[in-house]
């Protein structure tokens, strides 16, 4: 089952989107953009670029947390996870990024902290 990208406007003014899995948890979140339009050409290309395992780029935080960038081909970061508590709950999470993405349904919401 795909997931779902929230779309919102922070306080800052600026557009996010947030990846949300068939169980409503968030699994990968973008850094602002200026633009809606922006924010939404950042939400296409995490669906073009999710299925490819050379995209993740897997993390370990110096508090020993773990989490992963999703990068486009040009190598900037579209979106970035969650911290996790072992490498394989990261790796889980970089799965269920390219199962929900590539066919999530796009909606816009209110903003929520």
């Amino acid at each position: 089952m795909a997931g779902t990208f929230e779309v919102y406007q922070d306080k800052g003014g600026e557009y996010r989107f947030r990846l949300k899995a068939s169980n409503g948890q968030s699994i990968l979140a973008s850094e602002g953009y200026k633009t809606k339009a922006s924010c939404l050409n950042g939400v296409e290309s995490v669906k073009t670029n999710a299925p490819d395992d050379a995209r993740y780029e897997k993390k370990e935080s110096g508090s020993g947390k773990f989490m992963f960038n999703l990068k486009a081909a040009n190598h900037q970061v579209i979106g970035t996870s969650q911290q996790y508590q072992t490498a394989a709950s990261r790796d889980k999470g970089i799965e269920s990024v390219k199962n929900h993405a590539p066919e999530a349904r796009v909606v816009e919401v209110e903003a929520t902290s």
